[in-house]
C-alpha cells in the first residue's frame, strides 16, 4: 500500500463450499496461527484462535448472494500497525473456525512511521508533552520533536522511548492469544511555553544512516497562565472505547457509540481546549492491537488538544496485582498499557492520581482502582490537591474519578441500596464540602445523570439550573455514556437526581471568567445540548461559610 494512513482496501474472495457462517479475519503480522487455543477465561467471545485477528467480518456482510455464488468482497479500513497484513477466509463459523484460504501480504510504504500523536499537560502549566507510537527503537533511530511558535524558528527536543513486552502483562489474554507488540512509545517534553500561543510540531526520527523520517505537521495552543481571565472550554466523558468505521467486529465489540462521540469532538474541536477521558479508555481487555485502533481513532483530537486520561477497571483490575478490586476486567493488562500509551502528570503512573491546572480550573483526578479511603496515600493526595487550589486565581475546583464515588441511580447501585460505589463517598464527602468542590465527575455507569448540590444525601439548594451566590454543596455528574453499551437506571425514586439520560453523550464546561461557569450535556448522536446549568459565584461567595466548611473564628480583636 503506497497511500497514507489509514487506507481502504478491497478484498475479493471465492469459496467452493460457501456458507453464511464463513468469515474473514484480518491478521497483522501477516503470518499467524490458525490453531484453536483455549479462551483462558477471556471475557471476549470467539474466535479462539492462537493468533487473535485484528478484526473480523462475515463473508456475506456486503455480498448477500455469497452463499449462492461463492463470490464476495469486503471494503476494509486498515491503519498502520508497524507490520504487514494478511486476510484469511474461514469456514465453520466463529466457534469452530477452519482455515480455507489466505491472501497475499500487504504492507504500508513505511510500517515503522511515527503515528498517533497524543498531547497531554505536563507537570507544570507551561509544559506540553507529546507521546506517539512508531516502529523505531533506540537501536535504529533517535526520536525527537521539531517544534516552535507558528511562523517562527523551530527547535528540536529529544524524546524518551518506552517498550512493553509480553512478560509485562499480568495474565491472559494480554499475555497469551491477545498479545501483539505495541511498538515503541515515545514522549517528548516541550517546556517554557508562552501562554495561549500556537505552536506547530512534527514527530521525527533520525536514523543512524543519517536519514530523517517525519510525520505530517500538527499544531496546538499552549495552556493559559493559571488564573488567566479568558474563555476556557473543557470536555469530560468516560467509557468511550473504539469501533470500526468499516463495520468489522473486534473482540469486546460493545462500544457502538464511540464513533459518534469521536465525530462530535472532531467537528467541534475549534471550541474545545482540553479533553478528559475519565477511565475505560479502549476496552482492549487484553487484545493489545486495539490500543493502536483507539489511538488512530482519536488522533485528530489528541494531536491538537491535551487529552487527559484517568484509570478505570478495564485498564487496571487484575487479581493479585495490587488493584483495589480483584476482577479480571483489564484482560491481564493490569494498567501497563494505559500507563505507557498515555502520559499523565502523576508522580508515579502506577498510582494514577494527579492534579492539573488549566487557566481558571484546578482538576483533581483520582484513581478508583486504588484505595481512596481516609488514611490512604491517595486520600492524602486528594485533600492536598483541594487544599492547594488558589481559589482567587482558580475558582473552579473539579474532582474527577472513574467509578462513582458520589451519587448514581444505576440499577446495580440501586439494588445495593448505596447509590454509589460501596464505600465511595463516606470518606470523601467531607473533603468535597470542606474545600467547596464545584462539580464531581464520574464514568463507569454508561449513562448521564446530574444531581442537585448535595451533601450527606441532602439537597442543599432547590434551584435546578442557575446557581448563584455562596457554595452550598457539590454537584455530582455521571458522564459515562462515551460509547460503551448503555446502563439502566434503577426504578427507585432518587430525589437528589435532577436529570437522567439513557443515551450516549459527553459534558462540556465553559468558564467565561472568574465568576461565571456554564455546564452542558450533549448527546453524541447530534451534538445538541440536552441539559445545562450555570454557576455565578464571586470570590467572596467562595470565602463565605456554608454547612461544615466554616473556618474557625475568634472574638479577639
Amino acid at each position: 500500500m503506497q497511500g497514507g494512513n489509514p487506507e481502504w482496501v478491497t478484498l475479493s474472495f471465492t469459496s467452493a463450499n460457501p456458507s453464511n457462517d464463513d468469515w474473514i479475519g484480518v491478521f497483522s503480522p501477516a503470518d499467524f496461527s490458525a490453531a484453536i487455543c483455549d479462551s483462558e477465561g477471556s471475557m471476549a467471545g470467539a474466535p479462539f484462535l492462537c493468533t487473535a485477528p485484528i478484526k473480523f467480518q462475515y463473508a456475506n456482510y456486503s455480498s448477500p448472494r455469497y452463499k449462492a455464488t461463492g463470490k464476495g468482497s469486503l471494503r476494509l479500513l486498515l491503519i498502520n500497525q508497524r507490520s504487514d497484513f494478511s486476510f484469511a477466509l474461514f469456514s465453520g463459523g466463529l466457534s469452530k473456525p477452519k482455515l480455507v484460504a489466505v491472501s497475499n501480504k500487504v504492507t504500508f510504504a513505511n510500517p515503522n512511521a511515527p503515528l498517533y500523536p497524543r498531547l497531554a499537560q505536563g507537570k507544570t502549566w507551561n509544559e506540553m508533552t507529546v507521546t506517539w507510537t512508531s516502529g523505531y527503537g533506540i537501536s535504529s533511530a533517535e526520536p525527537f520533536i521539531e517544534w516552535g511558535q507558528k511562523g517562527d524558528v523551530r527547535v528540536r527536543s529529544p524524546a524518551g522511548t518506552l517498550t512493553i513486552d509480553r512478560s509485562s502483562m499480568c495474565g491472559p489474554p494480554a499475555r497469551t492469544v491477545g498479545w501483539r507488540d505495541p511498538g515503541f512509545i515515545h514522549t517528548s517534553f516541550l517546556k517554557e511555553l508562552w501562554p495561549n500561543t500556537v505552536y506547530t510540531y512534527k514527530l521525527g526520527h533520525k536514523l543512524f544512516n543519517g536519514t530523517y523520517i517525519w510525520s505530517p505537521e500538527y499544531q496546538f495552543k499552549a495552556s493559559p497562565y493559571p488564573g488567566q481571565d479568558s474563555v476556557q472550554r473543557v470536555v469530560i466523558f468516560g467509557d468511550m472505547g473504539k469501533d470500526e468505521p468499516d463495520g468489522s467486529n473486534v473482540y469486546n465489540n460493545y462500544q457502538h457509540g464511540a464513533l459518534n462521540t469521536t465525530k462530535q469532538l472532531i467537528d467541534d474541536l475549534k471550541n474545545i481546549d482540553i479533553v478528559f477521558h475519565i477511565g475505560d479508555i479502549v476496552y482492549a481487555n487484553g487484545y493489545i492491537s486495539q490500543w493502536d485502533q483507539f489511538t488512530a481513532q482519536v488522533a485528530p483530537i489528541t494531536s491538537k488538544v491535551p487529552y487527559m486520561v484517568a484509570s478505570g477497571n478495564h485498564e487496571r483490575d487484575w487479581p493479585g496485582s495490587g488493584s483495589f478490586y480483584g476482577t479480571k476486567d483489564s484482560g491481564g493488562e493490569c494498567g501497563v498499557m494505559a500507563e505507557t500509551m498515555f502520559y499523565v502528570p502523576a508522580e508515579n503512573r502506577a498510582k494514577f492520581w494527579y492534579s492539573t491546572d488549566y487557566g481558571m480550573f484546578r482538576f483533581c483526578v483520582a484513581d478508583t482502582e486504588h484505595d481512596w479511603r481516609e488514611g490512604t496515600e491517595q486520600y492524602e493526595f486528594i485533600e492536598r490537591c483541594f487544599a492547594s487550589a488558589d481559589r482567587r486565581k482558580q475558582p473552579w475546583l473539579i474532582f474527577i474519578a472513574h467509578r462513582v464515588l458520589g451519587y448514581s441511580s444505576a440499577s446495580w447501585y440501586g439494588a445495593q441500596g448505596s447509590f454509589e460505589e460501596p464505600m465511595g463517598r463516606e470518606s470523601l464527602q467531607k473533603l468535597w464540602q470542606k474545600y467547596k468542590v464545584d462539580i464531581a465527575f464520574y464514568g463507569h455507569v454508561h449513562n448521564y445523570e446530574r444531581t442537585c448540590p448535595i451533601y450527606q444525601n441532602i439537597c442543599l439548594d432547590k434551584e435546578k439550573h442557575n446557581y448563584k451566590g455562596p457554595f452550598n454543596g457539590t454537584i455530582h455528574v455521571v458522564a459515562g455514556g462515551g460509547g460503551s453499551g448503555l446502563a439502566d437506571f434503577t426504578p427507585l425514586n432518587t430525589t437528589w437526581s435532577l436529570f437522567k439520560d439513557h443515551d450516549y453523550g459527553f459534558t462540556k464546561l465553559t468558564a467565561f471568567d472568574h465568576s461565571n461557569l456554564l455546564f452542558e450535556y450533549k448527546k453524541s448522536s447530534d451534538g445538541k445540548v440536552y441539559d445545562s446549568f450555570t454557576i455565578n459565584r464571586d470570590y467572596r461567595d467562595i470565602l463565605a461559610c456554608s454547612v461544615d466548611n466554616c473556618s474557625p473564628t475568634t472574638l479577639a480583636s
